[in-house]
């Protein structure tokens, strides 16, 4: 990954969700430590993700694996981060 590149996540969540909320949160606030971007996907607007994370969001992923779920883990998105 060269220096331009920035570590991206996805946050699998669903509107009126208070975790996925919290968790939104908490990674804007680790935002402005650390050089990382997120996506946010509702799990509503599609039935395989409904039916994948229905139970278990919010969902952090990174390169398409779960990186946590339900609350957000800073260590794990740390190693991540500084495998860079």
């Amino acid at each position: 990954m060269s220096e331009s590149e920035v570590t991206r996540f996805t946050l699998f969540s669903r509107q009126g969700c208070h975790l996925c909320e919290d968790m939104r949160w908490q990674l804007q606030q680790l935002q402005q430590e650390r050089a990382f971007d997120f996506d946010e996907v509702d799990i509503a607007s599609d039935p395989s993700l409904e039916k994948l994370y229905g139970t278990l969001i919010p969902v952090l992923t990174q390169d398409n694996r779960v990186v946590c779920n339900y609350y957000l883990d800073p260590v794990a998105v740390a190693e991540i981060l500084d495998r860079g």
